[in-house]
């Protein structure tokens, strides 16, 4: 075939080409305008909602629980958890700001002051809803103050499911791991599960000898007939 063949050849599939985008753009140009709007509506939107509304509100929420952290740092647990009259509470930051972290944090403040107010099921309602975010400390710590709740309600399986899960967690942090490995011990002793309450305790002491909890097992060991 020759050189100029070849040209036309190539200039024909060229036409060809194009005139089939014309048609489908005279079949399609609608929908296909719809969805690139729609995408960027889509991709505005989001945007405009995380910069627009997202981190404004989330500054609000960082300025409206700071008082109810004081508050709670002061040991004025009802004014943390209501507020006063100028002042929101960890309550009405959970409502008002709500998806923020600051509405999320609050769950946590919210859950360990009912802990301490004697009210385990409101207590056990927050720390459920409350999210960690990935953070392995914080989520230990929630473990541990959801088993605190179980065994004042007499749920005594799913409090020791929850000490067990406080203490290994996260255990790089001694103190903490140790105390609630502690609790689960101490609450197998008072099932009269000795033997489970044994195995804890010697865990506690193998595991966290430098720790409080660590230092005293043996005393424990002891009372149970274990010492070796």
């Amino acid at each position: 075939m020759s050189t100029i063949k070849k040209h036309d050849t190539h200039k024909e599939k060229e036409k060809d080409a194009l005139i089939e985008a014309q048609v489908f753009w005279a079949k399609n140009n609608k929908a296909v305008i719809a969805v690139l709007s729609a995408i960027i509506l889509l991709c505005g939107g989001y945007f405009g909602y995380k910069y627009l509304y997202r981190l404004p509100e989330a500054k609000k929420g960082v300025e409206a629980i700071a008082k109810a952290q004081q508050y709670f740092a002061m040991d004025s647990l009802q004014l943390a958890l209501n507020g006063d009259a100028r002042n929101a509470g960890f309550l009405k930051v959970m409502s008002k700001f709500k998806g923020t972290p600051s509405a999320n944090l609050a769950k946590l403040y919210a859950g360990e002051i009912y802990l301490k107010l004697g009210d385990y099921n409101n207590a056990l309602k927050y720390l459920k809803e409350f999210d960690a975010n990935g953070s392995v400390q914080t989520q230990a710590l929630v473990y541990g103050l959801m088993g605190d709740a179980l065994s004042e309600l007499k749920k005594n399986d799913e409090a020791l499911v929850n000490y067990k899960k406080a203490s290994t967690t996260f255990e790089d942090n001694e103190a903490l791991s140790s105390e609630y490995l502690f609790r689960a011990a101490s609450l197998y002793e008072v099932m009269g599960k000795n033997q489970e309450a044994i195995q804890l305790y010697r865990e506690l002491k193998e595991k966290y000898p430098r720790t409080e909890r660590g230092y005293i097992a043996d005393k424990y060991l002891g009372r149970l007939g274990a010492t070796e």
